[in-house]
């Protein structure tokens, strides 16, 4: 019988420990992951509080309030109004008296050339994250800037429908489905190996 050879030996068996070791990360993100969402879903019947100085993500899906001195810009994108229609959602670029800077969802519009007439003032709805955001490279690089803060205003901009209040269970929760991956991959790379050196030794 031939002797097992030691480094690709080394290398698989490394591999397969790297990838069990992800398998159980990912499990334990599920369990942070579902503690997240437990703590939204209570945010949504807390009572309006100040929007802070820092946002953290266990404040999302709360109620906020905040005022908005000047609106610098306005970006527009797909979204649902409050009884589920789809259309186009404008979302302002305000800075606060303190110059604190966040975005507010001022409401869907059917139409994609109706402009918004909202100058700013007093905000109140539910708090989230601005849509887009850092991009894989600069996740894995760690130069990923945190999200903007966004309310999706309760009181629409003239012309417009309000939108669809966030929900909860919008938050993604795959982590399972990743776990189940890495084991996989883990046993098939052990199973394929032990194959090849079953082959070797013939």
């Amino acid at each position: 019988m031939k002797r097992v050879p030691i480094l690709p030996t080394l290398i698989v068996v490394l591999a397969v420990a790297a990838m069990v070791a992800l398998g159980f990360w990912q499990l334990q993100r599920r369990t942070e992951k579902a503690a997240l969402i437990a703590h939204a879903v209570a945010n949504l019947d807390r009572a309006p509080q100040p929007l802070p100085a820092r946002i953290t993500d266990d404040l999302l899906f709360a109620r906020v309030t905040a005022s908005c001195a000047r609106v610098e810009d306005w970006t527009m994108g797909a979204g649902r109004t409050a009884t589920g229609t789809s259309g186009y959602r404008h979302i302002a670029a305000c800075v606060s008296p303190t110059g604190q800077r966040f975005r507010v969802d001022k409401g869907v519009a059917a139409d994609p050339k109706l402009r918004p007439v909202w100058a700013g003032g007093a905000v109140a709805g539910t708090l989230s994250h601005a849509p887009g955001g850092p991009t894989l490279l600069d996740r894995i690089t760690g130069h990923a800037a945190p999200p903007a803060p966004m309310i999706v205003s309760d009181t629409p901009a003239s012309g417009l429908s309000p939108s669809q209040r966030p929900d909860p269970a919008s938050l993604p929760d795959n982590h399972l489905g990743y776990a189940l991956q890495w084991f996989g991959f883990a046993l098939a790379a052990a199973i394929i190996y032990l194959l090849a050196l079953r082959r070797r030794s013939r």
